[in-house]
């Protein structure tokens, strides 16, 4: 074998290899990447958007999640395949540029069991494995933060301390992005720490008891999305990461799989809601 040969061999094994390290969700000490496959905007596999033009196609369909140490903060970004936009103005009500997303990020900072939180933020209706409770969620809204403060001492008083509001949230092309105070975290994202990314509707006017979420029903109308329940019972979730986060087609079964394991029952009290997993980038 002459040494040209050899090169080209060991540069086709590097590249190789590169390529197989991509494919997973990473963690660099200051670069956070978490993949998500196209076209599984639909929950369990059955959820259709909302009729109103405004809900675009591809809104909800998250593509790709990121975080980045940037010294006192961390910035946060979130993916999805179609451009951000903003149909009801949400600048001229105190909002953030855009209208229709609110996105849940929520960290598992210590993945030790029996800690953290195993329920999500009122109206969401997941739960989390008790191995992998979450310590912090991060709320990405259109709604002004004051109006975030006022829900969550409201609707959530119990989880408060542990509910992050960003210093600053904007849309960029089909990105939303967002500060956060590492303070607000505890400090800087570390390796070991498990991510899940929840994308969900803005809801200005929600139900009662529910964190700023639109519901899911059986059939969709104007301003809700079908392919449900008209119990509450039905994850209000369109698409989550899950598995390596690579955004593989075999993502899309598993959170079919996941999102899909729910119970409903004629009272709340017999309900079993689907239980969402922890990504772990670079272990």
């Amino acid at each position: 074998m002459n040494l040209r040969t050899l090169m080209t061999m060991l540069a086709i094994s590097a590249a190789g290899l590169l390529g197989a390290h991509a494919l997973a969700a990473s963690y660099e000490p200051q670069h956070v990447v978490i993949d998500d496959p196209a076209h599984d905007d639909n929950g369990p596999g059955s959820y259709t958007y909302p009729t109103d033009p405004a809900y675009t196609k591809g809104s909800f369909d998250l593509r790709r999640f990121e975080l980045f140490d940037r010294g006192a903060d961390v910035e946060v970004r979130v993916e999805v395949g179609a451009p951000i936009e903003d149909p009801w103005n949400s600048k001229s009500w105190g909002g953030n540029g855009f209208s229709l997303q609110m996105v849940q990020i929520y960290i598992d900072q210590d993945h030790k069991p029996g800690s953290g939180e195993t329920r999500a933020l009122p109206g969401i209706n997941v739960e989390f494995d008790p191995r992998s409770g979450w310590e912090k969620v991060i709320v990405l809204s259109p709604q002004p933060k004051a109006r975030l403060l006022a829900e969550a001492a409201q609707k959530a008083r119990a989880l408060k301390p542990r509910i992050v509001i960003p210093k600053k949230t904007w849309a960029q092309g089909k990105q939303i992005l967002a500060l956060v105070a590492k303070s607000e975290l505890g400090g800087a994202p570390q390796r070991g720490w498990g991510y899940q990314v929840i994308m969900q509707s803005n809801e200005g006017y929600p139900d009662a008891g529910d964190f700023l979420s639109r519901k899911v029903n059986e059939f969709a109308g104007q301003h809700r999305f079908g392919g449900g329940t008209d119990y509450d019972c039905d994850p209000h979730v369109l698409d989550i990461v899950v598995g390596a986060g690579a955004g593989g087609a075999d993502e899309v079964q598993k959170q079919h799989e996941v999102l899909g394991n729910y119970k409903c029952a004629p009272t709340p009290a017999g309900y079993k809601l689907a239980v969402v997993p922890m990504v772990y980038p670079g272990t």
